[in-house]
Order: C-alpha cells, then structure tokens, then sequence
C-alpha cells in the first residue's frame, strides 16, 4: 500500500490579497509581520484603495459620536457608537486623541477623507485615522499675516487630490484691525493651504464669499470641498463655494431653490452616495419639514421627510437610509423615513440646555502619514 501524498495547493496571489483587502484594519496591521512583501503590499496606494472602498461597498460602516457642554471652554467626548443586534445602541470606548490638554478642547472634526480625519483645537491642526489610531500634528503656519489687532482661525476644508496622491487641508483667516473708537471695523481675510506630501504651507487667494458650515458633515466629494456661503451684504446664505483639491481654485453654484428661503432655513452639504447632497431643515424647533436634494448636472430633490414634532437637526445617515436626529431635548433618534417610526436610542447630551452631539461616520482606511 502507497503512502499518502500530501499536496500543497497554493492560491494565486491576486486572489489572497483580494481576500486580504476585506479584512478589518486591525487584522490587517497584525498580518504585516506575516512577510516582508506582505507589509510593503498593505502600504501601496492600490492596496489601500481596495480595501476602503470594499469596506465602503460593503456598508461597513464605522460611527463616532461626540458629546460636548456648550460653553467655549468646556469638554467634549469621543465614543464608538454601536448596535449589536441592529436595535440597540451604545456607547463604548471613549475616544481619547493625544494632546487632550487646555488646547485640545472641544475639538472639531473634519472628514472623514479616505477614512481620515481632519482635527481642529483653536489654532491647532493635525491628521487621525481611527482604523490605525495613527495622528500627525500638523507644523504652524507660515503665512506671512498682515498687522492685526486680532488673528482668528475658522472654518477648515480636507481633501484628496487624486492626481498628486496628496492630503490637503485649506483653513480661513480673519485679521481684523480696530478703528480709533476701539472697535474691529477692519477685516482682512487670507486662506492658508497646507500639503502632507510637503509637510508645509503656502496662501492662496481668498474667495469674494465667505465660507460656512457644520464641522460634523463630511463636505468632501469627489477632490472638492464644498461649504454654505454668505455674500457681503446677504441675511441668509447666497450660494454654496467650492474648492478643488487639484487646481486649488475656488469657485461657487447654486443652492437648490427651496420655498422657504435660507434666512429661516439651514442647508447642510454632505456626501450621498458620491454626489454631492444637502440636507435643508428649520432652524425653528416648530417645523418638521427636512428636504434631501443631491447634485448631479443640476439640484434634484430626493425626499421631504414630515418629521414628529421636536425633532428638527439632523445628524447624518445610519447604514440603511435612517436618519440620525437631535430632539428638542436633546435625545439621540433615529427617524426611519419609509416606515415613519421614530426610535429613542437612549443617548443624550450632557446637559439639557446648552449640550450638543454630533454623528461622524466612515470606512476604515489603512492611509498613513509617512
């Protein structure tokens, strides 16, 4: 009688890393010391690519929710939110970023971008991926600022530009002078351009509009940057500006022609499903009217949504078209806009009158900052 042979089956390599570019992050950053070739794979741009937007295609979706007390100087929290059985929800693991001293309160977070973040603390700038627990604190300025009895930062755009494999965040600058009464009646405004490749920045010329927006959206689509404007003598917002990652130009469009006008109205941008979306809800807590319009060629209204009363700021999507709400008392709600059910999730701000909470969602990425 034979011996048994044993066979070796190997499977062709674009097949394993088609399986491996599946895989959670965290398995993925362990198997890097399977091999040498295996490590240096995970970091080619190809790679990386595959594997956000398998996680993108496939739904798989992570959430971040931040809770915060209203004041300027106060706190704010950064939890994982997640539902085990899709029905509840809860908060694990308190998200704790480096530098969370006195200058890293209440911190904005832009994006996400490829699955990264954009992080803002008054003057203070650097770049976080979740998925690695990666940060890169981003160097100073070195802008040139004309003489100004005030320097304020606001307003930050984070992009891709696809054509240079480059990361670059945009941010606004006021330099407001005071007037011989002793009031600031003197404005110049500058815009700063920063470029992870080069690790540096330069100015760029500043659009005739001015830039607005909630921090909590992902206003990036497509290597453009999109945010609400106001006009120079405008009582609500005019139109909406842009920036392109990879000409690094400003420009401007319309915003969708809405009845009630944006004076009592507020738009807010958003990325739907690769287009470019706007979410235009009351600033009043008496109106329950949400309308959903997407960009493609022109503005298309997708949906009006009757919500229940005390239910007016939106959050953002859950993974199966539920939208994310604040109540009027400051709940957490998830609004299913076929069936109309409205479900309390139990999570609320820390305080009742001047707490606020933010819904930020993305797909893991492997992207690095080396």
């Amino acid at each position: 009688m034979q011996g048994l042979s044993k066979t070796r089956t190997e499977l062709p390599e674009m097949l394993v890393f088609d399986i491996l570019a599946k895989l959670p992050a965290k398995s993925l950053i362990r198997f890097k010391c399977v091999c040498k070739h295996w490590n240096s794979s995970f970091q080619t741009p190809l790679f990386i690519t595959q594997h956000h937007h398998n996680h993108l295609r496939n739904n798989n979706l992570n959430f971040i929710f931040k809770r915060s007390i209203g004041n300027s100087s106060s706190y704010c929290n950064l939890f994982e939110l997640s539902t085990e059985d899709g029905q509840s929800f809860s908060l694990k693991q308190n998200i704790r970023l480096p530098l969370c001293n006195d200058r890293w309160r209440r911190p904005e977070v832009y994006g996400p971008c490829n699955g990264i973040f954009c992080v803002e603390s008054r003057d203070n700038l650097a770049l976080w991926n979740p998925s690695t627990s990666q940060f890169k604190i981003l160097p100073r300025s070195s802008v040139q600022r004309p003489p100004a009895d005030l320097t304020r930062f606001f307003r930050v755009g984070f992009g891709y530009d696809s054509q240079t494999y480059d990361y670059k965040v945009l941010r606004f600058v006021s330099n407001r002078s005071k007037n011989e009464y002793g009031a600031y009646s003197y404005e110049t405004k500058q815009v700063d351009l920063y470029s992870l490749k080069g690790n540096s920045w330069k100015e760029i010329s500043s659009p005739g509009v001015t830039a607005w927006g909630r921090a909590w959206f992902d206003n990036h689509v497509n290597g453009i940057c999109y945010w609400p404007a106001y006009g120079s003598n405008s009582d609500g917002f005019c139109c909406i500006l842009s920036f392109d990652m990879v000409n690094e130009r400003f420009s401007t469009l319309s915003l969708p022609e809405f009845h009630g006008g944006f004076v009592l109205y507020e738009p807010l941008l958003l990325n739907i499903n690769g287009l470019l979306g706007a979410i235009i809800f009351s600033r009043s807590w008496e109106d329950t009217m949400v309308e959903i319009w997407v960009m493609s060629g022109s503005w298309t209204k997708l949906s009006v949504i009757e919500c229940a009363f005390g239910i007016g700021i939106p959050l953002g999507f859950w993974k199966n078209g539920e939208l994310f709400f604040e109540s009027r008392d400051r709940e957490l709600v998830l609004f299913d806009p076929s069936t109309r059910e409205l479900k309390n999730l139990g999570i609320h701000a820390r305080s009742m009158y001047n707490g606020t909470m933010e819904i930020i969602s993305y797909a893991e990425s492997l992207v690095t900052f080396n």
